[in-house]
């Protein structure tokens, strides 16, 4: 294998880790408080807005009901208004995170109906406002189902990635095709797919290893 296409090889890695990361972040601070919102603005919970709540979890299953190819092709010119192009890591990275946000949400929702009622009516009877029961009994409690749903976000946005290299998105993915495919390189297939094997099993088990040492507080 010569030097330049170890050069790809390698430029591609650091092109999915990039996306994967930009995408990870803005989605996380994104969703995290948008799954806050839709647990407490339910009926009966501690910031009760039934309206609110059933808007925002509209938006949410829209959201996830698109299928992430169609989401790339269909936002192409808001892409192109944000980042100036609707090709390469940057672009890509918009529909990633577009998509990860409504998944993201729902998985911090349901990590927090985990938490036991109990606690929330401990904390109310003791006069807590809405605010510090989110910051230190709802996220606290929920931190190992928060740490998992991220970590399945990570693991989702790294196949994602893959798909959005099909489409001129950049990374393994178009190095796959570009080179391996188009070019009938079954080594470079095989490569590209090691690579993100390998990416998905290190962000599993630091997700996993982190999970364990929270639970352990």
């Amino acid at each position: 294998m010569s030097s330049a296409l170890v050069n790809l090889i390698l430029q591609a890695t650091l092109d999915t880790l990039y996306m994967v990361a930009i995408s990870g972040v803005i989605s996380t601070l994104v969703g995290l408080p948008l799954g806050v919102l839709l647990y407490a603005t339910r009926p009966r919970q501690i910031l009760a807005q039934p309206v609110l709540n059933q808007v925002l979890s509209i938006i949410t299953n829209v959201g996830r009901s698109i299928p992430f190819i169609i989401l790339m092709v269909a936002i192409i010119p808001f892409t192109r208004m944000l980042v100036g192009t609707s090709i390469g890591i940057n672009a890509a990275s918009v529909p990633l995170t577009i998509a990860a946000i409504p998944f993201v949400a729902r998985l911090i929702e349901g990590a927090l109906n985990e938490v036991s009622p109990g606690l929330v009516e401990s904390a109310q009877s003791m006069g807590a406002t809405p605010w510090q029961i989110i910051c230190k009994v709802l996220v606290p409690e929920a931190r190992g189902g928060i740490i998992t749903g991220l970590t399945i976000t990570l693991v989702t946005l790294v196949s994602y990635s893959a798909m959005a290299g099909a489409v001129g998105g950049g990374g393994l993915g178009d190095l796959g095709i570009r080179y391996g495919y188009n070019r009938f390189n079954p080594t470079i297939m095989l490569i590209t797919v090691v690579i993100l094997v390998v990416m998905v099993q290190v962000f599993q088990s630091v997700g996993d290893y982190l999970v364990r040492k929270s639970d352990r507080k």
